[in-house]
């Protein structure tokens, strides 16, 4: 629901939707990426794990949100994208600029050439003809699954794991009750 009248619904309208969802017998929400982001690809393409877009509100937004629905007997559940960032993300910023082989320009997958994986599907063949996209900044490619904004994360790399579970934890306690 739309509580500013912007054409966007937001957490401020799903709020004021609270009781009429409880009463329906919903007993949980699941919300899709409602994250900082670029949304090139509705939003999971996220460039800040920790915030909530403008469009959506602010984070204060989102606690009362997950108070308001934890208190009408509510489960909160969101999808949170760990598989890839979006290419402004902070994390790829500084992966490109990094020196080769140093964990922040490992965060991602990187190469000389896009040879790599070469048996690996293209998903969006439609758009995409390699999994691999030159960097003129790092000088190299960088693997994605998907679009090629949306650069993997290499979890090979134990500060990845770390980081990402911090994100996890992040939203664990701010009472999301899954992700």
């Amino acid at each position: 629901f739309d509580a500013n009248n912007d054409g966007i619904g937001d957490f401020p309208g799903l709020i004021s939707k609270l009781d009429y969802i409880a009463d329906l017998g919903v007993n949980t929400i699941w919300l899709l990426p409602f994250y900082p982001s670029p949304r090139r690809d509705d939003g999971y393409d996220i460039s800040d794990y920790r915030g909530v877009h403008p469009d959506y509100g602010t984070l204060g937004d989102a606690r009362r949100f997950i108070a308001a629905a934890h208190a009408r007997g509510m489960r909160v559940i969101t999808e949170l994208v760990v598989n890839h960032t979006s290419d402004p993300h902070p994390w790829f910023q500084r992966a490109r600029q990094a020196r080769p082989g140093s964990s922040y320009r490992d965060f991602y997958v990187w190469s000389h050439d896009d040879k790599k994986y070469a048996a690996t599907r293209v998903i969006f063949v439609d758009t995409l003809k390699s999994n691999w996209t030159y960097d003129e900044v790092a000088g190299a490619y960088y693997w994605h699954r998907f679009y090629s904004h949306q650069p993997d994360l290499n979890f090979d790399n134990p500060r990845v794991l770390k980081e990402v579970l911090a994100v996890l934890r992040y939203w664990l306690d701010m009472g999301v009750d899954g992700l």
